[in-house]
C-alpha cells in the first residue's frame, strides 16, 4: 500500500494487488496512511506456492478489474 499510496500523491494511478488473505492487512494500512480510498485488488490466496500456470489465472482473473481500476484514474 504504501507505494500505490507514494505514487497516488504524486498524481500517477496505481493499483495495489495483494492476496486475499492480506485484504484486511491493506485496509488498515490504507486507512492509517490516511488514504482509506487507495485501489486495491485481491487475488486469491495463496501465491507464494503457486505454479507459474496458476499465477497466470490469477492474473487472469483480474486483468480487467486493474484496467478498469487505472482508467478510472484518469476520470
Amino acid at each position: 500500500m504504501h507505494d500505490t499510496i507514494y505514487f497516488e500523491i504524486e498524481k500517477r494511478p496505481a493499483v495495489a494487488i495483494a492476496s486475499t488473505e492480506f485484504g484486511d492487512a491493506a485496509e488498515t494500512q490504507a486507512r492509517a496512511l490516511g488514504m482509506e480510498d487507495a485501489r486495491r485488488i485481491l487475488v486469491e490466496h495463496p501465491i507464494q506456492d503457486a505454479t507459474p500456470q496458476q499465477i497466470r489465472e490469477k492474473a487472469d482473473a483480474v486483468v480487467d478489474e486493474v484496467i478498469a481500476a487505472l482508467s478510472a484514474a484518469h476520470s
